[in-house]
């Protein structure tokens, strides 16, 4: 069980050693137990994801080989050719390199395949949408999003401390304070 720690441990540390280079990480889940982690993946330079930070909250990107349904990832490294001797971050970098080069002839996504195909400049703006949408760092137009949900009548102090507990997802934070 010892050497089990250990390798963890170490995949951990090679994981997030270079993060600022290669744009991946790995943390525990809300501090959960190993077997519950969270991927980082920085959307790739020259991609519609340029910019934006993947995490398991937000919705699947719109690409053809990540169903927009239930973000299953259409990887062979993810299925039948997993292998012992790839790594957390093997399969971090995996998936930010799919995101730079799509497979539309082998795809998750039907839709959004066929859109990538016949329609590549929609195909594009969709992405950025979603990028900017629930990609982009909390910060990142907070007083924007702060101030237009001020002029839709909500009190600002509560409109900060619900964005702050959606970490930023306005239409989140809309829905938190319309039920409420």
């Amino acid at each position: 069980m010892e050497d089990v720690s250990r390798a963890c441990r170490r995949s951990f540390r090679e994981c997030n050693r270079d993060q600022e280079v290669s744009g991946v990480s790995i943390a525990l889940h809300d501090g959960a137990s190993i077997s519950h982690l969270t991927g980082t993946i920085a959307g790739p330079k020259d991609t519609p994801y340029e910019g934006g930070t993947l995490h398991h909250r937000h919705p699947p990107p719109k690409h053809p080989n990540i169903s927009s349904q239930n973000g299953a990832i259409c990887l062979d490294i993810l299925k039948d050719q997993w292998s012992p001797a790839l790594t957390l971050k093997t399969a971090l970098l995996s998936l930010q390199a799919l995101l730079s080069a799509p497979a539309p002839d082998d795809p998750q996504d039907a839709v959004v395949a066929q859109q990538y195909l016949r329609d590549y400049s929609t195909f594009v703006s969709t992405a950025r949408y979603w990028t900017e949408a629930f990609a982009k760092s909390a910060s990142t137009g907070m007083e924007e999003k702060v101030q237009k949900l001020v002029e839709m009548g909500f009190p600002e102090d509560l409109v900060r401390s619900t964005l702050k507990s959606v970490d930023g997802d306005e239409n989140m934070a809309l829905e938190k304070l319309c039920s409420d």
